[in-house]
């Protein structure tokens, strides 16, 4: 079952990859929870998100908030129904031009083909200085 998650994930990343959303969003229960830590009044995108139509939201945010200029899973680590996934990315921030440029892990947990839970760990600090006017 893990390499079959592994490839799962994969497949959620190519989505984002291509822009189809739509893609990860089938891809989750209707009731999933999904959190980047650090808190919302120091970046938008930051906290919990409650359920399929919320982490629709979280996407429109990071179209409407960040450009990618870089984007990389680098390591896929898989457990049972976990998928750790290390990578690096870095962001614009739209609003003030400022980047952002961190490694970061994103923890997966999936049941029934499903993600029923995603967690990401990322250097909020950048975040929120990014995005001060």
């Amino acid at each position: 079952m893990s390499n079959a998650n592994v490839t799962f994930v994969q497949s959620l990343y190519a989505a984002f990859g291509r822009g189809d959303i739509a893609s990860i969003i089938a891809g989750l229960t209707p009731d999933v929870d999904w959190s980047v830590t650090g808190r919302r009044q120091d970046y938008p995108l930051c906290g919990a998100w409650k359920g399929a139509s919320e982490v629709q939201k979280f996407f429109q945010g990071v179209g409407q908030l960040q450009e990618t200029v870089e984007f990389s899973p680098r390591e896929f680590i898989a457990d049972d129904d976990h998928v750790v996934v290390l990578g690096h990315y870095n962001w614009k921030i739209r609003k003030t031009g400022r980047t952002v440029a961190s490694d970061w892990a994103h923890v997966f947990t999936i049941r029934g083909g499903k993600v029923v839970k995603f967690q990401e760990f990322t250097d909020t600090a950048q975040f929120a200085e990014a995005n001060r006017a």
